[in-house]
């Protein structure tokens, strides 16, 4: 063995050096010698002497430095070998299969015995098989609960063709020329200091009493003191369950504040207390409804008491009733399954109303701009705030690029009326170029950034007013300096109607005008006969006073015949899901606009005795639209926020992409299934 190994480097080096300078001294001896014979002589013998001495005694000390070289490799592998024995991490080593080759003292201790031989997935239950899969230089991390305790098992690829490719007897395949190193990382006391630390974490919120004035009305004056003083029971007991903080900072609006451990117990509860406090009854008509707003995962407490007035914000902007959570930058919703109560005061139109006012003043352009494939109710919200910005002397714009044939009879009137400017209506190019520092966009029936005419304009322009009766999502249109949204409303032709009567004195609204605001009501209410309240009726009877003719507005809306026949054979070939809901498809060839037949079709199977709710798809554009219309207590809202969309209670839709109408079908059914399972509808 040792005549097969040869020393060289540095050792090598070192035992040659005495040879080295021996050779030196004899070339200089020869020198002398040519110079004075007897001294060279000399020299020259003392040189060959050292020469023999050094060769002899490197023939000698070379085996002897080569063996205690070897000695110390075995040893030094041995010592080795047992550090990884007994090295305090469990380690070991598996092939790509999951198969334990090699396992030290820790890891053997782990698995309660030597797991070689064994499979690492069948000892260890709960990692993944796919972590066996690693490319060169990657590193994987599992984690798992083991006996107990919480590991992080970390997989490190080792490559083993290098050290087997001169083997005569060993042939490693391609692709599995690699074996994997596992670590067992012991967690447990750090994992426990997170949780802890997570469940002390201050959750901050807010309560406020959706309805408390008109609940108050109606009952007994006697008994109203009582009705407040079961409500603060109520609440307080909520908060005392969960050791939390209360502080009531006006007669319907509290402050709370817990710790964190306790929020995921309200959130497998549904946050029960919403349907509790509905049960509190001393003679009221009317049950009581609360909203709450929760705040948490800020970096500061007061950054979690801003992310819960914003998680309020929207639970308001979305009807109230429900519990709202923003989480950083996620929010979750909980509830929110009942019908808007309307507001019969109109103090908060009247205070927009003056608001609005106030910043047309300052501007000298506005641009007014609905959502994308515009109805008529889009349309006359819109026709609504040019009137009034034209009463205050505005030049004035309405932004729309597709004329549907919802619309194009209004639109029509619109144009071929001298009264009106050319450019009164512009496409998203145009209205881009007449973008300046004295703009200010007004978005109508429509608080989705995504679904607006021309987002683009919402970056441009830093002034920016909302205006819509759909209940906020997630996606909201950020920074507007006004904010009107109340999905209370049955349309936002209603809610403009009602600002003209208060951003003007004496304001002069044209038959066409009212007549476009009238339709917006009567389509998008299904002729008065949905999601109508008194203020609906008085927003009607306002128009009706300015000109709006009923007859004239219905002539506008009749149905072309091929929407019809579209319509008829959705209607004809829908489907029964799950006894009380119709799928259906609704063509679009040959129909100038699906989407608007499409919820026409969506409507109609709601006249079908038994039928809850209906949902038709159509489409249009290289898109999926569905139209969700639902009666009774069923929220189509949800369902549709689920997939993407949101609306209202009764009414709501979703946009899909890169899906196929089987695919959107299956989607939409799964979700019904699942949300019904969870009592979620």
């Amino acid at each position: 063995m040792n005549s097969r190994l040869k020393i060289k480097g540095k050792i090598l080096t070192h035992l040659l050096y005495p040879l080295i300078l021996a050779v030196i001294s004899l070339i200089a001896g020869i020198v002398i010698v040519v110079h004075k014979n007897i001294t060279g002589i000399v020299l020259v013998g003392l040189s060959l002497i050292y020469i023999a001495v050094v060769l002899v005694m490197y023939f000698i000390n070379k085996p002897v430095v080569l063996n205690e070289l070897i000695k110390f490799a075995v040893n030094y592998a041995q010592v080795q070998k047992e550090l990884l024995k007994d090295l305090a991490v469990p380690y070991g080593l598996i092939d790509i299969t999951g198969n334990i080759l090699w396992d030290n003292y820790e890891l053997q201790m782990l698995l309660s015995d030597s797991g070689r031989g064994k499979n690492i997935f069948q000892e260890a239950k709960g990692l993944p098989e796919d972590v066996v899969i690693l490319h060169e230089g990657e590193v994987k991390e599992a984690k798992i609960v083991l006996n107990d305790r919480n590991y992080r098992v970390q997989f490190k690829r080792i490559n083993t063709r290098n050290i087997f490719e001169n083997s005569p007897i060993l042939e490693i395949q391609e692709g599995k020329d690699y074996m994997i190193a596992v670590y067992f990382f012991d967690e447990t006391e750090i994992t426990a200091l997170i949780k802890e630390n997570a469940d002390e974490k201050l959750v901050a919120g807010l309560i406020y009493i959706d309805n408390y004035e008109e609940a108050l009305q109606s009952v007994e004056e006697v008994r109203a003191s009582l009705l407040t003083a079961l409500i603060d029971r109520r609440i307080n007991k909520f908060i005392s369950n969960i050791n939390g903080i209360l502080k009531k900072t006006e007669k319907d609006k509290y402050f709370i504040a817990f710790k964190h451990k306790y929020l995921e117990g309200l959130q497998a509860d549904k946050f029960s207390i919403i349907d509790d406090v509905k049960t509190v009854n001393v003679g009221n008509e009317m049950n009581v409804t609360i909203s709450i707003g929760l705040g948490v995962g800020g970096e500061t407490y007061a950054q979690n008491t801003d992310y819960a007035r914003m998680a309020m914000d929207l639970a308001l902007g979305r009807g109230g009733d429900q519990a709202v959570l923003k989480d950083g930058g996620k929010i979750y919703y909980y509830g929110g399954k009942s019908k808007q109560v309307e507001k019969n005061t109109r103090v908060k139109a009247r205070v927009k109303a003056h608001a609005l006012r106030e910043l047309l003043i300052g501007k000298d352009k506005v641009l007014i701009m609905g959502h994308q494939i515009q109805d008529i109710d889009s349309l006359g919200a819109g026709i609504g705030i040019y009137r009034a910005s034209k009463s205050l002397g505005k030049k004035v714009h309405i932004v729309l690029n597709e004329i549907t044939t919802s619309i194009r009879p209004m639109v029509e009137r619109f144009m071929k009326d001298d009264e009106y400017e050319k450019d009164l209506f512009v496409t998203s190019s145009e209205a881009v170029e007449l973008v300046d520092s004295t703009t200010v966009v007004i978005v109508v029936d429509v608080n989705r950034p995504s679904y607006t005419e021309c987002p683009e304009l919402l970056r441009l322009c830093k002034s920016v007013v909302v205006l819509d009766h759909h209940r906020q999502t997630s996606e909201s249109i950020e920074n507007a300096l006004l904010s009107y949204i109340e999905p209370y409303a049955s349309s936002a032709s209603e809610m403009v109607a009602e600002i003209l009567q208060y951003i003007q004195d004496g304001i002069k609204v044209r038959q066409v005008e009212a007549d476009a605001m009238y339709g917006g009501i009567m389509i998008d209410t299904n002729n008065f006969s949905n999601k109508t309240g008194v203020r609906t009726f008085e927003a009607a009877a306002f128009l009706r006073r300015c000109g709006a003719d009923v007859t004239r507005v219905r002539m506008m809306f009749r149905n072309d015949v091929n929407d019809y026949r579209a319509r008829a054979q959705a209607v004809s070939r829908a489907e029964i899901y799950m006894d009380n809901f119709a799928v259906a498809e609704c063509p679009s060839e040959g129909v100038e606009s699906p989407t608007v037949v499409c919820a026409q079709a969506a409507n109609e199977l709601l006249n079908i005795n038994g039928i809850n709710a209906s949902f038709v798809f159509t489409e249009y554009n290289d898109k999926i639209y569905i139209s969700a219309r639902s009666i009774d207590d069923i929220n189509v809202q949800l369902i549709m926020e689920r997939i993407g969309g949101g609306g209202h209670m009764n009414v709501a839709g979703a946009q899909l992409e890169n899906t196929s109408m089987e695919e959107a079908k299956e989607l939409v059914k799964n979700t019904l299934k699942e949300m019904l399972e969870n009592k979620e509808i």
